[in-house]
């Protein structure tokens, strides 16, 4: 499986950015695909994911500014971001999971959002 994310930039806070990763190649079995976000300094963590029936989960510090989608049809999902904070700075990888026996991640190649003050 390869993702490929897009979108990420530089934006003032307040403002709004999309992010989008297609997948491609052997796709059969994902189950879900979602974001995290990794700070300088930080962890990597779980943003918002969304499985294929679409069912949706967000990290609480996000929940009324984020929203994730999927286009089936495009093996796309997105991430819309808006009322972007300083605080939401990071890269952002896209995420798939594939569930079979056990769990298995792929990773995008992550997309940089920085939200100046």
């Amino acid at each position: 499986v390869q993702l490929q994310a897009s979108g990420g930039g530089l934006v003032q806070a307040g403002g709004f950015l999309r992010l989008s990763c297609a997948a491609s190649g052997n796709i059969v079995s994902i189950n879900s695909m979602g974001w995290y976000r990794q700070a300088p300094g930080k962890q990597r963590e779980l943003v918002a994911d969304i499985t294929i029936g679409g069912s949706t989960k967000y990290a609480d510090f996000v929940k009324g500014r984020f929203t994730i989608s999927r286009d089936n049809a495009k093996n796309t999902v997105y991430l819309q971001m808006n009322s972007l904070k300083p605080e939401d700075t990071a890269v952002y990888y896209c995420n798939a999971v594939r569930l079979i026996s056990y769990r298995m991640d792929y990773w995008g190649q992550g997309t940089l959002v920085t939200v100046s003050s």
